[in-house]
């Protein structure tokens, strides 16, 4: 396996063959415990997101540190976790199409705790009638949609659903889903406490209404990295869905940053590149072009191995840029940059493997399990 035979040895990180998707073994445990402290205070479950890292031994690590359960985004991360061992599962997108029904009650069948996700009395119906023919309730949490747009039903239309769920004969309401993804990255600190708060008063209130009718739900499950430290003030979520926190990425850096504060987290995700042509002042190649990064927010952040003030470019598919100034010092060929990636999620579906380092060397290589697993 490549770069295998560095595990071990004094200074293998800077000596990987590049690009390669690094983890900083020591900030990701610190980042685990971290959260994992904040929602023991705070009295709130959690059921981190595995779209994020997309990781077996990453979930273990969570749930090994109190969390209830994983989130994934798409039904075959849930089959690649939990082939893994993952045995508390929600999917957070809906599962709508014949075959997807199907896997999903396979999946249903072979695990302690399956959570899906439903906003349509049509797709009730045909969950309900699957799982009646596959001999196993399923668990459904109601998606709201907090105004997003992108998934759920609106809080005022959800208790019609929520009656015909609780009403099913092979389908359990367990709770609520909502995510006000529209909110995470506002920069904002007064802006996106605002516009979370508003959000929950909302679900809170459909919350309490269901609860008055016989029809409370079980668990409140949504939040994110954006606003980990403002939900549990609203006392409306019983769970949250954070993902990025493991690792963080200039997105999320940025949130806490640009308003001049500093980030909770401390960045634990690289993707390390290597200087392969140094023809020009002040300019050199890299590496790591469009394919070695998510491209859908801007460039990378150097953190480690370039001057001061370094920026960062796309160069083309397979290679980057870096401008800089030679005053410090003059990169060369064979000079290695770490970079903090723009969005982590979609960079390390990228990848195959994490390159697991503590200081300089590198001590183990975990695979990306549910890598490329959109469906």
């Amino acid at each position: 396996m490549l770069n295998d035979d560095l595990i071990g040895v004094a200074g293998g990180r800077w000596k990987l063959q590049t690009p390669a998707l690094v983890v900083d073994l020591d900030a990701l445990e610190r980042n685990i415990a971290r959260m994992a402290d904040h929602a023991k205070r705070h009295g709130i479950a959690l059921r981190p997101h595995a779209k994020t890292h997309k990781s077996v031994e990453i979930a273990r690590r969570q749930i090994a540190a109190g969390a209830v359960g994983i989130c994934c985004a798409k039904l075959g991360e849930a089959e690649s976790l939990a082939g893994g061992g993952i045995d508390s599962i929600l999917i957070t997108s809906p599962v709508v199409s014949e075959g997807g029904i199907a896997r999903l009650m396979a999946l249903n069948a072979r695990m302690a705790e399956l959570i899906a996700v439903c906003d349509s009395a049509e797709i009730a119906a045909r969950l309900d009638t699957a799982a009646g023919e596959a001999g196993k309730v399923l668990k459904i949490f109601v998606d709201i949609d907090p105004g997003l747009g992108r998934t759920g039903i609106r809080p005022d239309k959800a208790p019609a659903l929520v009656a015909q769920i609780a009403g099913a004969a092979h389908l359990e309401f367990a709770g609520l889903q909502c995510y006000a993804g529209q909110v995470q990255h506002m920069e904002s600190p007064n802006e996106r406490r605002a516009a979370s708060l508003s959000a929950l008063q909302e679900l809170g209130a459909l919350r309490d209404g269901l609860a008055a009718n016989g029809l409370a739900p079980k668990a409140v499950s949504g939040g994110g990295t954006g606003t980990f430290d403002i939900d549990p003030d609203a006392h409306v979520l019983s769970e949250l869905q954070v993902g990025s926190y493991v690792f963080m990425d200039r997105q999320y850096n940025d949130v806490w940053q640009k308003p001049g504060g500093r980030p909770p987290f401390e960045t634990a995700l690289y993707v390390q590149t290597t200087v392969i042509s140094a023809n020009r002042s002040g300019l050199v190649t890299t590496d790591a072009g469009l394919k070695a990064f998510a491209t859908d927010d801007g460039v990378p952040v150097i953190a480690q191995g370039a001057p001061r003030g370094a920026q960062y470019f796309f160069f083309g598919d397979e290679q980057g840029g870096v401008l800089y100034s030679e005053e410090t010092r003059k990169l060369r060929q064979g000079d290695v940059l770490a970079c903090v990636v723009p969005h982590c999620d979609p960079t390390v579906n990228l990848y195959d493997r994490y390159h697991i380092v503590q200081g300089d060397t590198l001590v183990e290589l975990w695979p990306v399990d549910a890598r490329g697993r959109s469906a």
